[in-house]
């Protein structure tokens, strides 16, 4: 017998881990090193007569969530969930489990009931406009049904449901998108494990592998259907125009209206690496830059972002991804750098669509840091000024980075001061060696001589 304790501080005893359901929080061993963090047991399966506990690490990722078995679990105190917390929910205990953990618990985590999520699908059904069913290519397996906060709903057939779109808005969690459905994916080359749920037909979902064409990104069930995929799809780059190639880095624009089905398979495959947006299926909105890496078999794909045809709020990014097995190589300060060269032609200043992931937050402010210190470390002094001058908007038209993202960079920096009215930044030589530092590790830069595009003006509904 094991003495358990619940979140209200209570001790009682447990028959080791028979008493462990859904919304208790113990340590866990990682999968890698000797930590035991505090984790909450977010599912519970018996497969062949063993018991696995899907289980989220409190204050970590939930790309490191995973199923566990016993052996990995330390029951020699288990928080149970709060008595009034309600089916599902769970609460912050009052009394921590007394072993070494590297992280303070998390603040109150909710798993949506029948009735939140109800009410939150008819919240999002009056704000969004009907839209068409998408078209289907005939070899495409049909599409899931339409992702309501990330789950596929029963009530998915009432008219009004909103569907996929290429911004993938934030959402909340609930029991089914808390958990990692496809166990692995392959890509190419590639054999991928997916970091987060997405919404993939449930006959796919059972298997161990999903295969994926990485052309034109219809997936299939096996590799031999792969294959005889592959001896009938021609394809060997995305649809849409090539607007950019410098050596092997090539862009293409995809309009989410003209190429419908490859947009939603971006949209689903990106879907297995962010966690903090939620598919629906109308792509029409949105314009999709997928770079690529090019070689004697094709095109094949690096990362995307997406973005509004009509931003109200001048955003110039909706979601961006870099490919897992091309991330730390320098391609998604690329990704940022072509859509800022983008917001340069169209002569307007622009900012990523929040919340940003927690990658996507790191990537934006070191692209923000050092193309800001780029112009800072080249200033001259002007006339009988003995020091250069510049102002926060003359870096915006120089950068299209927008006013809020320039001072909050230069305040993360410790570069900016506020003084009788005026700005004043200061750099150090510790700064600016830094900075030669790190660009001297950006081996591929975006050339705008390469870059053939013209931009469109989407007021009018007619040119979508």
């Amino acid at each position: 017998m094991k003495t358990i304790e619940d979140m209200d501080g209570n001790e009682t005893l447990s028959d080791c881990t028979t008493s462990l359901v859904e919304g208790c929080r113990l340590p866990v061993k990682m999968r890698y090193g000797d930590e035991w963090p505090l984790a909450e047991i977010v599912s519970v399966k018996e497969v062949n007569g063993c018991v696995y506990y899907y289980i989220h690490f409190v204050d970590y990722n939930k790309r490191l969530d995973e199923w566990v078995t016993e052996s990995r679990l330390d029951t020699r105190k288990v928080q149970y969930p709060r008595r009034d917390g309600g089916v599902g929910g769970t609460s912050t205990p009052s009394k921590k489990a007394n072993v070494p953990t590297s992280r303070p618990s998390s603040p109150q985590e909710l798993v949506n009931g029948n009735a939140v999520l109800a009410a939150a699908v008819q919240k999002k059904i009056s704000r969004k406009r009907k839209a068409p069913t998408p078209s289907i290519e005939p070899e495409q397996p049909p599409p899931p049904p339409p992702a309501v906060c990330g789950k596929e709903d029963a009530n998915s057939s009432l008219p009004g449901i909103p569907r996929l779109t290429g911004s993938m808005i934030a959402h909340n969690d609930d029991v089914v998108t808390r958990m990692k459905n496809v166990e692995m994916i392959e890509l190419g080359l590639h054999r991928i494990r997916p970091w987060y749920f997405s919404p993939y037909p449930q006959e796919l979902i059972d298997l161990s592998c999903i295969y994926i064409c990485e052309f034109c990104l219809k997936y299939r069930k096996s590799r031999k259907c792969l294959e005889r995929h592959l001896a009938k799809c021609n394809v060997k780059h995305p649809p849409g125009n090539e607007i950019y190639r410098k050596a092997s880095i090539s862009f293409f624009e995809i309009d989410g209206r003209k190429n419908k089905a490859y947009a939603q398979n971006l949209c689903l495959l990106a879907k297995l690496f962010l966690d903090h947006k939620t598919l629906y299926y109308d792509t029409d909105p949105f314009l999709f830059y997928v770079m690529t890496d090019l070689d004697e078999r094709g095109f094949h794909i690096v990362g995307y972002f997406s973005k509004e045809k009509e931003s109200s709020q001048d955003y110039n990014v909706a979601c961006i991804l870099t490919m897992p097995p091309y991330q730390r190589k320098g391609y998604g300060k690329l990704l940022i750098e072509f859509s800022y060269e983008l917001s340069k032609f169209e002569g307007k200043t622009g900012s990523p669509e929040k919340p940003l992931s927690d990658l996507g937050l790191l990537s934006y402010r070191s692209y923000w840091a050092q193309t800001i210190l780029e112009i800072l470390v080249s200033l001259k002094p002007t006339g009988d000024n003995e020091r250069p001058q510049i102002t926060i908007m003359e870096i915006c038209e120089l950068t299209s980075i927008q006013k809020e993202d320039v001072i909050s960079t230069l305040q993360n920096l410790n570069l900016i001061n506020y003084y009788k009215g005026q700005y004043i930044i200061t750099l150090s030589k510790d700064t600016i060696d830094q900075h030669h530092k790190a660009m001297e590790k950006r081996k591929i830069r975006i050339d705008p001589k390469c870059l053939h595009w013209t931009p469109k003006d989407w007021s009018k509904r007619a040119k979508w």
